[in-house]
């Protein structure tokens, strides 16, 4: 079972403390994002635990804790963005020059395989220009292209909840901008690859990317797995199927472009209801839920001898 922590939120900014708690704990409650009063039971041993993937855009917290989940048993890799949008956009998040300092901290602690970069996503305002995101792309690929093995980007979907100024890119402009970031990755000798995008920019040398990556998985596991696509995700996405612990509208981060957290009004209420000794992120159930148990086995493949039939 691959574990997503999360597409949701970002647990290693906020929630590395209830998510080592978890993992000690051995298992997690996580409500249905469509009914709160359903509620899955996941086992977390590191027996069926192949992978645990880290969406984050802020890993600072997260460092710490690293050591222990290591002694635990635990095989992980960061998906971690950097855009430099600044706090116009990104109100929660430190600095750029503190991000790329945590981004290059936690690549030397895990190595360039544990970190993939994320610049995503790729977006035009009155104020981003697409000379400014090259500008910005640059800067940003020759801070980080020794401390990851590629960069993946998409660019901005018209989610409900966003701000209304970001608009979704025409091809033309997405073309544009692919061009110039793979001029620019190449002279690096960055690979670059689009997270869920329809798009074709394989004239670029741009592939399409799965995040959760099994062949990825499998490296950083050390063993060969089986698992399908997720069906649950957008149909360009070529992410592998995880079962993913977050939950909607508890990230702090404040994103003007972010689908996750779209109401503050729940934020606060999960914000004050999380503990670090929870079952889930927003606390104890209530009374009344459903539980039901969503443990998935390890997806290691069995390897079979050429002899075993003989």
């Amino acid at each position: 079972m691959i574990i997503s922590a999360s597409r949701r939120t970002d647990i290693p900014a906020y929630y590395g403390q209830w998510m080592m708690a978890r993992l000690r704990a051995g298992e997690v409650l996580v409500p249905n994002p469509y009914n709160a009063s359903r509620i899955s039971r996941v086992a977390l041993s590191p027996g069926n635990v192949d992978c645990i993937v880290f969406w984050t855009k802020n890993a600072a917290p997260m460092l710490p804790l690293l050591d222990e989940l290591d002694a635990l048993g635990y095989k992980y890799y960061f998906e971690y963005t950097v855009t430099g949008y600044g706090s116009a956009l990104e109100p929660g998040l430190p600095e750029k020059e503190r991000t790329v300092d945590t981004f290059l901290r936690l690549s030397e602690r895990l190595g360039p395989e544990g970190v993939d970069w994320r610049f995503d996503p790729v977006l035009l305002t009155s104020s981003i220009t697409p000379a400014w995101q090259l500008e910005c792309f640059g800067a940003l690929c020759r801070a980080l292209h020794g401390a990851t093995r590629r960069c993946v980007f998409s660019f901005a979907d018209p989610y409900p909840g966003i701000r209304p100024s970001i608009a979704p890119l025409e091809e033309t402009q997405m073309c544009l901008l692919a061009k110039g970031f793979a001029d620019i990755a190449g002279e690096y000798g960055l690979p670059l690859y689009t997270c869920a995008e329809a798009v074709e920019l394989s004239e670029y040398g741009i592939r399409h990317a799965a995040c959760i990556d099994s062949a990825k998985v499998e490296r950083i596991a050390g063993y060969p797995i089986r698992v399908e696509r997720d069906p649950g995700q957008r149909p360009a996405c070529g992410c592998a199927a995880s079962v993913d612990v977050g939950v909607y509208n508890t990230c702090p981060n404040g994103c003007t472009y972010c689908y996750a957290t779209t109401r503050p009004a729940l934020l606060r209420r999960a914000r004050a209801v999380h503990a670090p000794d929870a079952p889930m992120l927003t606390g104890w159930p209530r009374g009344g839920e459903q539980i039901t148990d969503r443990t998935g086995p390890s997806l290691r493949a069995e390897q079979t001898s050429l002899f075993d039939n003989l």
